[in-house]
Protein backbone atom coordinates (compact mmCIF):
# COMPACT_ATOMS: atom_id res chain seq x y z
CA UNK A 1 0.00 0.00 0.00
CA UNK A 2 1.00 3.41 -0.51
CA UNK A 3 1.96 5.35 2.12
CA UNK A 4 1.25 9.58 1.92
CA UNK A 5 3.89 11.45 3.91
CA UNK A 6 3.57 12.70 7.49
CA UNK A 7 3.73 16.29 5.73
CA UNK A 8 0.32 15.82 4.19
CA UNK A 9 -1.42 13.96 6.87
CA UNK A 10 -0.91 17.46 9.05
CA UNK A 11 -2.14 19.45 6.05
CA UNK A 12 -5.81 20.89 6.16
CA UNK A 13 -7.95 20.97 2.80
CA UNK A 14 -8.27 24.49 2.40
CA UNK A 15 -12.01 25.42 3.87
CA UNK A 16 -12.69 28.37 1.20
CA UNK A 17 -11.68 26.31 -1.62
CA UNK A 18 -13.60 22.73 0.28
CA UNK A 19 -16.46 24.64 0.30
CA UNK A 20 -16.77 26.12 -3.56
CA UNK A 21 -16.08 22.27 -3.98
CA UNK A 22 -19.23 21.66 -2.33
CA UNK A 23 -20.51 24.29 -3.40
CA UNK A 24 -20.27 23.38 -7.67
CA UNK A 25 -21.14 19.99 -6.35
CA UNK A 26 -24.49 21.18 -4.89
CA UNK A 27 -25.17 22.81 -7.95
CA UNK A 28 -24.39 20.02 -10.27
CA UNK A 29 -27.25 18.35 -8.67
CA UNK A 30 -29.50 21.35 -9.57
CA UNK A 31 -30.13 23.35 -6.36
CA UNK A 32 -29.95 27.09 -6.16
CA UNK A 33 -26.89 27.50 -3.88
CA UNK A 34 -25.44 31.14 -3.86
CA UNK A 35 -22.29 31.38 -3.04
CA UNK A 36 -20.36 33.46 -1.26
CA UNK A 37 -17.39 31.70 -0.07
CA UNK A 38 -14.36 32.60 -2.38
CA UNK A 39 -12.89 35.84 -2.28
CA UNK A 40 -12.85 36.44 -6.32
CA UNK A 41 -13.79 39.92 -7.79
CA UNK A 42 -17.13 39.36 -9.72
CA UNK A 43 -15.60 42.13 -12.42
CA UNK A 44 -13.60 41.18 -15.24
CA UNK A 45 -10.28 41.85 -16.02
CA UNK A 46 -9.97 45.50 -17.23
CA UNK A 47 -9.66 45.44 -21.14
CA UNK A 48 -6.31 47.03 -21.14
CA UNK A 49 -4.93 44.39 -19.66
CA UNK A 50 -6.49 42.00 -21.85
CA UNK A 51 -5.20 43.91 -25.26
CA UNK A 52 -1.50 43.90 -23.27
CA UNK A 53 -2.03 39.82 -22.87
CA UNK A 54 -2.87 39.63 -26.84
CA UNK A 55 -0.42 42.17 -27.37
CA UNK A 56 2.22 39.36 -25.83
CA UNK A 57 0.72 36.26 -27.82
CA UNK A 58 0.75 38.18 -31.24
CA UNK A 59 4.68 39.56 -30.38
CA UNK A 60 5.37 35.68 -29.54
CA UNK A 61 6.15 35.77 -25.71
CA UNK A 62 5.89 32.21 -25.43
CA UNK A 63 8.73 30.57 -23.92
CA UNK A 64 10.46 30.10 -20.69
CA UNK A 65 10.77 33.60 -18.54
CA UNK A 66 13.40 34.13 -15.96
CA UNK A 67 12.77 32.48 -12.73
CA UNK A 68 12.47 36.06 -10.85
CA UNK A 69 10.26 37.59 -13.58
CA UNK A 70 10.98 39.49 -16.25
CA UNK A 71 12.98 42.74 -15.92
CA UNK A 72 10.63 45.52 -17.48
CA UNK A 73 7.82 43.59 -15.01
CA UNK A 74 10.25 43.99 -11.80
CA UNK A 75 10.97 47.82 -12.67
CA UNK A 76 7.41 48.24 -13.16
CA UNK A 77 6.44 47.15 -9.67
CA UNK A 78 9.81 48.62 -8.21
CA UNK A 79 7.93 51.75 -9.76
CA UNK A 80 4.47 50.86 -8.71
CA UNK A 81 6.42 50.21 -4.85
CA UNK A 82 7.67 53.92 -5.10
CA UNK A 83 4.44 55.40 -6.58
CA UNK A 84 1.71 53.70 -4.09
CA UNK A 85 3.40 52.77 -0.87
CA UNK A 86 6.65 54.84 -0.83
CA UNK A 87 8.68 52.26 -0.44
CA UNK A 88 12.04 51.89 -2.74
CA UNK A 89 13.07 48.01 -3.55
CA UNK A 90 15.18 47.76 -6.76
CA UNK A 91 14.83 45.32 -9.34
CA UNK A 92 16.85 42.42 -7.89
CA UNK A 93 14.56 42.66 -4.57
CA UNK A 94 11.57 41.64 -6.54
CA UNK A 95 10.26 38.62 -7.36
CA UNK A 96 7.75 37.20 -9.34
CA UNK A 97 5.13 34.02 -8.42
CA UNK A 98 2.48 31.89 -9.75
CA UNK A 99 -0.06 33.77 -7.58
CA UNK A 100 0.84 35.82 -4.05
CA UNK A 101 0.06 31.79 -2.33
CA UNK A 102 3.66 31.17 -4.05
CA UNK A 103 5.21 34.74 -2.92
CA UNK A 104 4.54 33.34 0.66
CA UNK A 105 5.27 29.80 0.48
CA UNK A 106 8.89 30.71 -0.67
CA UNK A 107 9.01 33.28 2.03
CA UNK A 108 8.64 30.58 4.29
CA UNK A 109 10.32 27.91 3.16
CA UNK A 110 13.07 30.02 2.22
CA UNK A 111 14.02 31.25 6.19
CA UNK A 112 11.96 29.03 8.30
CA UNK A 113 13.67 25.90 9.77
CA UNK A 114 11.92 22.97 11.93
CA UNK A 115 11.03 24.53 15.61
CA UNK A 116 11.27 28.03 14.26
CA UNK A 117 8.13 29.82 15.76
CA UNK A 118 5.80 31.88 13.34
CA UNK A 119 3.94 34.57 14.71
CA UNK A 120 -0.04 34.80 13.20
CA UNK A 121 -2.69 37.37 14.29
CA UNK A 122 -5.73 35.54 14.25
CA UNK A 123 -8.16 35.61 12.29
CA UNK A 124 -5.46 34.68 9.82
CA UNK A 125 -5.54 33.55 6.08
CA UNK A 126 -6.52 29.96 6.13
CA UNK A 127 -3.16 28.96 4.46
CA UNK A 128 -0.63 30.88 6.13
CA UNK A 129 -0.55 28.39 9.49
CA UNK A 130 -0.78 25.65 6.72
CA UNK A 131 2.57 26.85 4.56
CA UNK A 132 4.21 27.41 7.71
CA UNK A 133 3.59 23.33 8.89
CA UNK A 134 4.95 22.31 5.53
CA UNK A 135 7.91 24.45 6.63
CA UNK A 136 8.16 22.62 9.94
CA UNK A 137 7.42 25.70 11.60
CA UNK A 138 5.09 26.24 14.75
CA UNK A 139 2.19 28.60 14.24
CA UNK A 140 2.31 30.61 17.56
CA UNK A 141 -1.42 32.27 17.26
CA UNK A 142 -2.33 35.99 19.04
CA UNK A 143 -6.11 36.25 19.08
CA UNK A 144 -7.39 39.64 18.31
CA UNK A 145 -11.75 39.08 18.89
CA UNK A 146 -14.20 41.33 17.06
CA UNK A 147 -14.26 43.87 20.12
CA UNK A 148 -10.85 44.92 19.18
CA UNK A 149 -11.48 45.32 15.20
CA UNK A 150 -9.68 41.78 15.02
CA UNK A 151 -6.29 43.85 15.04
CA UNK A 152 -3.53 42.85 17.55
CA UNK A 153 -1.75 45.35 19.99
CA UNK A 154 1.98 46.08 20.32
CA UNK A 155 1.91 44.55 23.55
CA UNK A 156 0.18 41.57 22.19
CA UNK A 157 2.99 41.23 19.46
CA UNK A 158 5.94 41.83 22.52
CA UNK A 159 4.22 39.12 24.50
CA UNK A 160 4.30 36.76 22.02
CA UNK A 161 7.97 36.95 20.75
CA UNK A 162 10.06 34.17 22.28
CA UNK A 163 13.59 33.18 21.50
CA UNK A 164 12.13 31.19 18.96
CA UNK A 165 10.35 33.42 16.85
CA UNK A 166 11.79 33.82 13.58
CA UNK A 167 8.60 35.02 12.10
CA UNK A 168 5.26 37.24 11.39
CA UNK A 169 2.81 36.60 8.85
CA UNK A 170 0.10 39.38 8.89
CA UNK A 171 -2.33 40.89 5.97
CA UNK A 172 -3.76 44.75 5.88
CA UNK A 173 -6.61 44.93 4.48
CA UNK A 174 -7.07 41.60 6.05
CA UNK A 175 -8.69 38.27 4.67
CA UNK A 176 -11.01 37.47 6.29
CA UNK A 177 -12.43 40.42 8.54
CA UNK A 178 -11.32 43.34 6.22
CA UNK A 179 -9.70 45.02 8.98
CA UNK A 180 -7.08 47.69 8.13
CA UNK A 181 -4.41 48.60 10.08
CA UNK A 182 -4.02 52.34 10.22
CA UNK A 183 0.01 54.05 10.23
CA UNK A 184 -0.33 54.61 13.72
CA UNK A 185 -0.70 51.44 14.58
CA UNK A 186 1.52 49.83 12.14
CA UNK A 187 4.24 52.16 13.91
CA UNK A 188 3.61 50.83 17.01
CA UNK A 189 4.30 47.19 15.79
CA UNK A 190 7.44 48.61 13.99
CA UNK A 191 9.10 49.79 17.08
CA UNK A 192 8.20 45.95 18.79
CA UNK A 193 9.46 44.63 15.65
CA UNK A 194 12.73 46.62 15.64
CA UNK A 195 13.60 45.22 18.97
CA UNK A 196 14.30 41.75 17.17
CA UNK A 197 16.12 42.26 13.99
CA UNK A 198 16.90 38.36 13.44
CA UNK A 199 12.70 38.24 13.06
CA UNK A 200 10.92 38.34 9.81
CA UNK A 201 7.67 40.10 8.89
CA UNK A 202 5.61 39.15 5.85
CA UNK A 203 3.28 41.47 5.27
CA UNK A 204 0.72 40.89 3.00
CA UNK A 205 -0.77 43.76 1.31
CA UNK A 206 -3.02 41.73 -1.86
CA UNK A 207 -5.63 43.70 -0.87
CA UNK A 208 -4.08 46.99 -0.82
CA UNK A 209 -6.27 49.02 -3.28
CA UNK A 210 -9.98 47.64 -1.79
CA UNK A 211 -9.54 50.24 1.03
CA UNK A 212 -12.71 52.15 2.73
CA UNK A 213 -10.10 53.65 5.18
CA UNK A 214 -8.20 56.43 3.12
CA UNK A 215 -4.30 55.54 1.98
CA UNK A 216 -3.12 52.12 2.29
CA UNK A 217 -0.11 52.23 4.82
CA UNK A 218 2.75 49.45 4.58
CA UNK A 219 4.97 48.26 7.25
CA UNK A 220 8.00 48.79 5.32
CA UNK A 221 7.54 52.66 5.17
CA UNK A 222 9.23 52.35 8.69
CA UNK A 223 13.26 52.92 8.26
CA UNK A 224 13.76 50.86 11.23
CA UNK A 225 12.07 47.96 9.83
CA UNK A 226 12.55 47.88 6.59
CA UNK A 227 15.56 45.45 6.44
CA UNK A 228 12.81 43.09 7.94
CA UNK A 229 9.70 43.30 6.41
CA UNK A 230 8.99 41.34 2.78
CA UNK A 231 6.34 42.87 0.81
CA UNK A 232 3.74 41.09 -1.06
CA UNK A 233 1.27 41.81 -3.39
CA UNK A 234 -0.39 40.89 -6.78
CA UNK A 235 -2.74 41.46 -9.26
CA UNK A 236 -5.62 38.84 -8.41
CA UNK A 237 -7.95 41.43 -6.27
CA UNK A 238 -7.49 44.99 -7.12
CA UNK A 239 -7.20 44.10 -10.91
CA UNK A 240 -9.48 41.01 -11.14
CA UNK A 241 -7.23 38.77 -12.36
CA UNK A 242 -7.81 35.42 -10.23
CA UNK A 243 -7.25 33.26 -12.51
CA UNK A 244 -3.77 35.00 -14.20
CA UNK A 245 -2.27 33.78 -11.32
CA UNK A 246 0.66 36.83 -10.46
CA UNK A 247 2.19 37.89 -7.09
CA UNK A 248 5.22 39.05 -5.98
CA UNK A 249 7.51 40.18 -3.24
CA UNK A 250 9.38 43.22 -2.25
CA UNK A 251 12.08 42.24 0.23
CA UNK A 252 15.48 42.05 1.43
CA UNK A 253 17.92 41.28 -1.36
CA UNK A 254 18.78 37.88 0.31
CA UNK A 255 15.52 36.77 0.82
CA UNK A 256 15.03 37.68 -2.75
CA UNK A 257 17.74 35.66 -3.40
CA UNK A 258 16.38 32.80 -1.62
CA UNK A 259 13.16 32.92 -3.28
CA UNK A 260 14.95 33.26 -6.61
CA UNK A 261 16.48 29.92 -5.99
CA UNK A 262 13.99 28.13 -4.47
CA UNK A 263 10.93 29.03 -6.95
CA UNK A 264 13.91 27.83 -9.63
CA UNK A 265 13.31 23.97 -8.64
CA UNK A 266 9.69 24.45 -7.98
CA UNK A 267 7.88 26.22 -11.23
CA UNK A 268 10.58 28.70 -12.63
CA UNK A 269 9.42 31.83 -13.96
CA UNK A 270 5.46 33.04 -14.36
CA UNK A 271 3.52 32.45 -17.37
CA UNK A 272 4.61 34.75 -19.90
CA UNK A 273 1.47 36.14 -21.49
CA UNK A 274 0.53 36.79 -17.42
CA UNK A 275 3.64 38.70 -16.62
CA UNK A 276 3.35 41.49 -19.60
CA UNK A 277 -0.48 42.22 -18.77
CA UNK A 278 0.83 42.34 -15.57
CA UNK A 279 2.94 45.51 -16.64
CA UNK A 280 -0.05 47.10 -17.84
CA UNK A 281 -1.96 46.67 -14.79
CA UNK A 282 1.20 47.70 -12.68
CA UNK A 283 1.77 50.96 -15.05
CA UNK A 284 -1.78 52.00 -14.34
CA UNK A 285 -3.48 54.92 -12.31
CA UNK A 286 -4.84 53.02 -9.52
CA UNK A 287 -7.37 55.34 -10.02
CA UNK A 288 -8.78 53.76 -12.40
CA UNK A 289 -10.07 51.08 -9.45
CA UNK A 290 -12.87 54.02 -7.93
CA UNK A 291 -15.91 52.61 -9.45
CA UNK A 292 -14.89 49.28 -8.37
CA UNK A 293 -13.33 50.06 -5.25
CA UNK A 294 -16.94 52.23 -4.84
CA UNK A 295 -19.27 49.43 -5.58
CA UNK A 296 -17.42 47.13 -3.15
CA UNK A 297 -18.29 49.57 -0.41
CA UNK A 298 -21.88 49.54 -1.23
CA UNK A 299 -21.91 45.97 -1.42
CA UNK A 300 -20.35 45.95 2.51
CA UNK A 301 -23.01 48.72 4.05
CA UNK A 302 -25.43 46.48 2.11
CA UNK A 303 -24.64 43.25 3.83
CA UNK A 304 -23.73 44.75 7.14
CA UNK A 305 -27.37 46.49 7.33
CA UNK A 306 -29.06 43.33 6.56
CA UNK A 307 -26.98 41.25 9.36
CA UNK A 308 -27.60 44.33 11.81
CA UNK A 309 -31.40 43.22 11.16
CA UNK A 310 -30.74 39.37 12.29
CA UNK A 311 -30.83 39.14 15.66
CA UNK A 312 -27.95 37.11 17.66
CA UNK A 313 -25.26 38.43 14.93
CA UNK A 314 -22.34 40.60 16.03
CA UNK A 315 -20.54 43.04 13.48
CA UNK A 316 -18.20 45.78 13.18
CA UNK A 317 -17.75 47.99 10.28
CA UNK A 318 -14.38 46.25 8.05
CA UNK A 319 -12.50 48.94 6.09
CA UNK A 320 -11.09 46.85 3.30
CA UNK A 321 -10.94 43.75 1.29
CA UNK A 322 -14.64 42.59 0.55
CA UNK A 323 -15.58 40.45 3.49
CA UNK A 324 -17.23 40.48 6.70
CA UNK A 325 -16.79 38.31 9.40
CA UNK A 326 -19.57 38.39 12.03
CA UNK A 327 -19.62 36.86 14.97
CA UNK A 328 -22.96 33.79 15.08
CA UNK A 329 -21.49 32.13 18.55
CA UNK A 330 -24.88 33.11 20.17
CA UNK A 331 -26.28 30.57 18.37
CA UNK A 332 -24.13 27.62 19.55
CA UNK A 333 -26.70 25.29 21.01
CA UNK A 334 -29.99 26.71 18.93
CA UNK A 335 -31.55 23.58 16.69
CA UNK A 336 -33.87 23.26 14.04
CA UNK A 337 -35.39 20.51 12.39
CA UNK A 338 -33.39 17.94 14.54
CA UNK A 339 -30.51 19.92 13.46
CA UNK A 340 -28.42 21.84 16.81
CA UNK A 341 -25.84 24.31 16.19
CA UNK A 342 -22.67 23.45 18.12
CA UNK A 343 -19.79 25.33 15.86
CA UNK A 344 -19.45 27.50 13.36
CA UNK A 345 -18.66 24.99 10.96
CA UNK A 346 -22.17 23.45 11.93
CA UNK A 347 -24.11 26.41 11.04
CA UNK A 348 -22.36 27.17 7.64
CA UNK A 349 -23.64 23.46 6.81
CA UNK A 350 -26.92 24.23 8.31
CA UNK A 351 -27.25 27.29 6.06
CA UNK A 352 -25.71 25.78 3.56
CA UNK A 353 -28.24 23.21 3.16
CA UNK A 354 -31.36 24.62 4.48
CA UNK A 355 -30.46 28.32 2.81
CA UNK A 356 -28.62 27.30 0.18
CA UNK A 357 -26.00 29.52 0.78
CA UNK A 358 -22.75 28.52 1.01
CA UNK A 359 -20.14 30.93 3.69
CA UNK A 360 -16.94 29.87 5.50
CA UNK A 361 -16.63 28.34 8.99
CA UNK A 362 -14.35 30.93 11.18
CA UNK A 363 -13.00 27.94 12.66
CA UNK A 364 -10.38 27.94 9.64
CA UNK A 365 -9.51 31.55 9.88
CA UNK A 366 -8.62 31.27 13.42
CA UNK A 367 -11.63 32.44 15.23
CA UNK A 368 -14.37 29.63 16.30
CA UNK A 369 -17.10 32.48 17.00
CA UNK A 370 -17.39 33.56 13.62
CA UNK A 371 -18.51 32.94 9.82
CA UNK A 372 -16.70 34.66 6.35
CA UNK A 373 -19.15 36.44 4.17
CA UNK A 374 -17.96 37.68 0.95
CA UNK A 375 -19.26 40.21 -1.07
CA UNK A 376 -17.72 39.97 -4.14
CA UNK A 377 -20.99 39.52 -5.84
CA UNK A 378 -24.08 41.80 -7.05
CA UNK A 379 -26.33 43.35 -4.66
CA UNK A 380 -28.93 41.89 -6.12
CA UNK A 381 -27.49 38.44 -5.15
CA UNK A 382 -26.43 39.40 -2.11
CA UNK A 383 -29.80 40.91 -1.20
CA UNK A 384 -31.12 37.40 -1.86
CA UNK A 385 -28.62 35.23 -0.08
CA UNK A 386 -29.08 37.64 3.01
CA UNK A 387 -32.49 37.24 3.08
CA UNK A 388 -32.37 33.40 2.83
CA UNK A 389 -29.73 33.35 6.02
CA UNK A 390 -32.20 35.50 7.83
CA UNK A 391 -35.01 33.09 7.10
CA UNK A 392 -32.94 30.09 8.14
CA UNK A 393 -31.16 31.94 11.15
CA UNK A 394 -34.92 32.73 13.12
CA UNK A 395 -35.89 28.85 12.39
CA UNK A 396 -32.98 27.99 15.14
CA UNK A 397 -34.21 28.10 18.59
Amino acid sequence: MIKLSKRLEAMEESATLAMSRISRELKAQGKDIISLSLGEPDFHTPGFIKQAAVEAMEQNYTTYTPVSGYDDLREAISMKFRRDNNLSYGKDQIVVSTGAKQSIANVVLSCIDPGDEVIIPAPYWVSYVEIVKVSEGVPVIIEAGIDTDFKITAAQLEAAVTPKSKMIIFSTPCNPTGSVYSKEELAALAQVIAKYPHIVVIADEIYEHINFAGKHASLAQFPEVYEQVVTVNGVSKAWAMTGWRLGYVGAPKAIADACNKIQGQFTSGTCSITQRASIAAMKADPSVLKDMITAFKGRRDLVLAALNDMPGVKTNVPQGAFYVFPDISSFFGKSYNGTTIHTAEDLCLYLLSEALVALVTGEAFGDPNCIRISYAASEETLSKAMARVKEALAKLN
